[in-house]
């Protein structure tokens, strides 16, 4: 079962020790490969010595792409991986690859995209077949052990592939040339006008049309937090009239609610699960995913700049941040990808509780957290266990310290295994989340945790020459970085300037938009792809990912360098923007609410930015209090600029956002600029007001 499918499988297996001798990914880094390490198949991880034996042989190719916290992943494995009979199945008929799609998205993008072109789903784990070349010829998700639920059996579906590959060896070849093209081509066509406000409020409104007014989020189970639609959203009330404004604010107000309240989050450590199974948030699919914590973390952090009165959005925020803090920082620096759904082979038993366990922690106190957090004997999961989901809604001080001793409770359990390896990009959203937070509640130390990620980034994960790698894991950099992970660190630093976190993040950005530029960008369309111009050649380059769980890469890459173009005043890098968002032209008129990062792109570059200019001495209270409230007025994407007087222009930032910009009196001064326009300096944070 894919990890996006709704079917239940029975008889799921524990978890049992290796009784195989280590197989080649023993010596990979990858956590998700190392699970994989015992296992009675002859694996290779991707690359060119697993190819080169496919050719050699004129084997097929079985590729099989997962990550560390996938719980179907995990299923798949005990199933089929752990089989002795299986896998020698699988090793007479075919070179077998496993991939972590964490560390290799351009692998698993190709190949998702050919499942869902064959089979009209994807999901993980994908299992996909291929031509010694790998060029794919046919592919699923997941395959039980046995025929179940209409789905032919794992070792039935690798004996009719490997037939005809032998057999039929002209359709199969033919099938996959076909495969190959179609991905090549392109879907979007030719768009009548170029995007605009009508993109955006029309994307808002056929977003809403899925929007569920109960219970927040969109749809029904499984229900995903989809922070990027939510995003999008925000950014598109300043676009619609104010009934619909109000209404999509509500919405939005109620999602974050709703999402906080039930199961999707944490109530004793804090922090998001990666999706919940049914429409009311009750039970999750236990993993978390950093990426999830700052795509998140942003979401909170910009409802509560619009609604700063609203204590519910500031426990969420709290509570995540110190759960990274807790769980998920690495204390060489930078953040850990993920934490499993599953502990000792059993998926949520980490997390659950029954009555008598709660009894044995609270005692006295155990019938009323017991009521409010809705625990019965009947449970709401398996085997008469509980989620906790927060039924009586009170302020979040009641219950603190019985939440607390549940956790330390909990922490005696054994824990799910966490995925160790920092990931750019995911680093990137949990920087700018960070970024974001720390403007929202004025808090120094969720801005400093913020830069010692990024500088981690700069320091372990940036070559000599400047180029970014996807992965630090086990003490050292692989991997070359995709489009995805210089646009999130792009993001975060134009972030973190924002922040306050200084100038010289606007000259790493610079830097980052250049290399976008250079490596992602083709000078003659436009178009950008989602590998550089000089990575591993594979049957396809690929362009963008899509938005789901995680932003699309060219969205998010054309919104940073419209931030960096407009403050910098680059005219070279707002071309690519430009380029880009013409590029993608076609599928934003026909199916706006697809591309939501996208059109945050188009958003900024239809209002233009916003700059609040603050000129004083750094450090003074005059200045940190103009600061501060110019983060809290502006919106996330504008740019905060904090100048001290006499002081050389910084070369990232255009003349003309600060000629003119004098402090009053001797005092700290601020403007807020928009294009050729400026307010009148004021010394009075109370006086400083966006303009419109």
């Amino acid at each position: 079962m894919a990890e996006n499918d709704t079917r239940l499988l029975e008889g799921a297996s524990p978890a049992r020790e290796p009784d195989s001798e280590p197989n080649r990914l023993a010596g990979e880094a990858s956590a998700y490969l190392l699970q994989h390490a015992h296992n009675p198949v002859d694996w290779y991880p991707w690359g060119d010595e697993a190819l080169e034996r496919a050719r050699d042989e004129d084997r097929p190719l079985m590729v099989s792409i997962g990550y560390s916290a996938c719980h179907w992943c995990h299923v798949m494995e005990r199933e089929s991986f752990e089989d002795k009979d299986t896998a020698a199945l699988m090793n007479r008929l075919f070179v077998c690859i496993k991939v972590d799609r964490e560390e290799r998205p351009d692998v698993d993008q190709i190949y998702m995209d050919t499942v869902v072109r064959l089979t009209g789903q994807g999901g993980w784990p994908l299992t996909v077949f291929c031509l010694p070349d790998g060029s794919p010829f046919y592919g699923g998700t997941y395959y039980p052990d046995e025929p179940r639920h209409g789905m032919p059996s794992f070792r039935q579906v690798l004996t009719s592939v490997a037939e005809a590959f032998d057999r039929r060896r002209n359709e199969v070849e033919s099938a996959a040339g076909r495969i190959v093209e179609s991905l090549e081509l392109s879907i979007e066509g030719e768009a009548t006008h170029a995007p605009g406000t009508d993109a955006i409020v029309q994307g808002s409104r056929l977003m809403m049309k899925n929007a569920d007014w109960e219970h927040g989020g969109f749809g029904g189970g499984p229900k995903f937090p989809t922070p990027t639609n939510l995003e999008f959203l925000l950014t598109a009330l300043d676009f619609l009239d104010r009934d619909e404004a109000e209404a999509v604010a509500q919405h939005l107000s109620q999602s974050a609610n709703e999402m906080a309240r039930r199961g999707l989050y944490d109530h004793l450590g804090g922090g998001f699960h990666r999706y919940c199974v049914d429409r009311e948030w009750t039970i999750p699919h236990f993993e978390k995913m950093l990426y999830d914590q700052g795509l998140l973390l942003r979401i909170y952090a910009e409802l509560l700049r619009r609604s700063p009165d609203d204590a519910d959005l500031i426990w969420p925020i709290r509570e995540t941040v110190s759960y990274l803090r807790r769980e998920m920082t690495s204390p060489e620096g930078g953040f850990y990808a993920s934490q499993d759904a599953d502990s000792e082979g059993v998926e949520g038993a980490y997390n659950v509780w029954t009555p008598e366990q709660i009894a044995t922690v609270l005692g006295d106190r155990a019938e009323d957290f017991a009521r409010a957090y809705g625990i019965t004997p009947e449970g709401n999961f398996e085997h008469g266990t509980t989620h906790l989901v927060d039924a009586a809604r009170k302020p979040r001080e009641a219950f603190t310290l019985e939440r607390a001793a549940l956790l330390a409770a909990r922490e005696l359990r054994m824990p799910p295994d966490t995925d160790r390896k920092r990931v750019a990009a995911w680093n990137g959203y949990a920087v700018s989340g960070l970024a974001r937070a720390a403007s929202a509640l004025a808090d120094e130390e969720m801005l400093a945790d913020a830069v010692r990620a990024m500088d981690f980034i700069l320091d372990e994960m940036v070559d000599d020459d400047g180029r970014l790698h996807r992965v630090f894991d086990k003490g050292r950099a692989k991997v070359s970085g995709f489009l995805d992970d210089h646009a999130a660190v792009l993001d975060a630093c134009m972030d973190l300037h924002r922040a306050g976190a200084g100038h010289r993040f606007l000259d790493v950005a610079l830097h980052f938009a250049q290399q976008i530029g250079d490596r992602f960008i083709d000078p003659d369309t436009g178009a950008i792809f989602f590998t550089p111009v000089d990575g591993e050649h594979l049957v396809h380059r690929p362009q963008t990912d899509h938005d789901g769980a995680t932003p699309s890469a060219a969205g998010l890459a054309a919104l940073g360098l419209c931030r960096v173009a407009q403050l910098s005043g680059l005219a070279p890098i707002q071309s690519w923007a430009d380029g880009v968002i013409a590029s993608q032209a076609g599928v934003l008129e026909r199916q706006p609410h697809a591309c939501p990062s996208l059109l945050r792109a188009v958003a900024l570059h239809q209002r233009g930015l916003s700059v609040a200019v603050i000129v004083g001495q750094p450090d003074a209270d005059e200045t940190r209090a103009l600061a501060s409230r110019a983060r809290q007025l502006l919106l996330p994407e504008d740019a905060v600029v904090e100048a001290t007087p006499g002081a050389e222009r910084p070369v990232s930032i255009a003349a003309s956002w600060l000629e003119g910009r004098e402090p009053i009196d001797g005092r700290a001064t601020a403007f807020v600029c928009h294009g050729q326009r400026c307010s009148l300096p004021v010394t009075d944070p109370a006086e400083l007001v966006p303009l419109d």
